[in-house]
Parts: C-alpha cells; structure tokens; sequence
C-alpha cells in the first residue's frame, strides 16, 4: 500500500470491482453501464455508457436522440441531471470506504448553455476517510462533443458509518 495514496487503503467496492473486470473494453463498459441501470433502473431512461471510475473520479456519457430532446430539439436539462446524480453516486459508492455508507442529500444545478449534441458527464470528489458522519460535495459538469460546458452540478452526498461498525 503507498502511504501517499489513502484512495487505496480500503478493498474495492463491488461496483469498483465489476468496473475493474469489464471496463476495459467497449462491450465490457456498455455491459457496466447496463448492470448499474439494472440496479438503478431509473437511469437506462438515458442510456448511459460509462468510460472512466475510478475512486474520486466517474465519466459517463449519453447520445443525443429523441427520447432525451426537449421541445426546441435540445438535449432535456433533466436527462442532463439524471446524468450528473448518475456519475455522482457511482463515483461516490466506489470512493467511500467499506465501512461507510452514502445517499444523495441534494442537488444544486447550473444550465449553463444549450446541449444540442452527444453530453458527457465527469464527477469529481475528495477523498473520503473512515469516520463521522458528515456532507460530501461532488462537483459534476456535463459537456457537448464541441467541448463546451453546458452544466456544473454539486451534488451534496450524505455519507455516514454503516450500522454497527
């Protein structure tokens, strides 16, 4: 273990370990993001594909199609926020420690411009320690394919010890 690393200290959650196992190829990262929808259905309404999670750090992305347009023919704010609590909360289940839980305690989000193409979402977050209950903030910000930020979101994730340890 590299003591300048604390990300390493704890085992890799079961979704870190899943990602570990298929994210390295195309059909492995489109097979991910369907298991994550599995457990999570709300979230195949966009169709996510992840391509990066690693602790303090998730990246997925959606395609531009009806299903997620808005009546001007632009990618919905909303499916653009289901994206951000999506990357949010993963990149958040495989940073917390085995012995910490989290959920999602709210969301502040900004419609910085219009999405008129494919979006890609990258959460971010500080390393979290075993300990106390407390707030966590994971900075989110959502781009088109041109490479123009259309959202930022701060999700504040609520992460507490799991019951009885």
């Amino acid at each position: 273990m590299n003591p300048s690393n604390k990300r390493s200290a704890a085992p890799p959650s079961m979704t870190l370990r899943t990602w570990q196992r298929h994210g390295g190829t195309a059909l492995g990262r489109w097979f991910f993001s369907r298991m994550v929808c599995l457990k999570a259905p709300y979230f195949a309404s966009i169709r996510p594909t992840f391509d990066r999670l690693e602790p303090g750090r998730a990246e997925a992305r959606f395609k531009k199609r009806r299903r997620v347009t808005n009546h001007i023919g632009t990618v919905h704010a909303i499916a653009m926020a289901n994206l951000c609590e999506l990357v949010a909360g993963t990149g958040t289940d495989v940073s917390v420690p085995a012995g910490m839980r989290w959920i999602p305690r709210g969301m502040t989000i900004e419609y910085l411009a219009k999405a008129t193409s494919h979006v890609r979402a990258t959460a971010t977050l500080p390393p979290i320690e075993q300990g106390e209950a407390r707030d966590v903030i994971v900075n989110v910000d959502v781009f088109d394919q041109s490479g123009t930020r259309v959202v930022h979101a701060d999700i504040t994730m609520y992460v507490s010890p799991r019951p009885g340890r």
